[in-house]
């Protein structure tokens, strides 16, 4: 990618990567663990691209 990029792909990215946070403990424990991974996390820098 290149080493400077436009602004508003750069908010795009930063933003996907505020999105891949654990889930949190209180949420586990309120969803009776049903809710227990974020399927936002399930991204390999190799397979899946964000479409920014």
């Amino acid at each position: 990618m290149a080493r400077v990029k436009p602004a508003a792909k750069k908010r795009r990215l930063a933003k996907a990567n505020k999105q891949k946070k654990a889930v949190p403990t209180w949420v586990i424990v309120r969803t009776d663990g049903k809710v227990r991974t974020n399927p936002k996390r399930r991204r390999n820098w190799r397979i899946r691209k964000i479409k920014a």
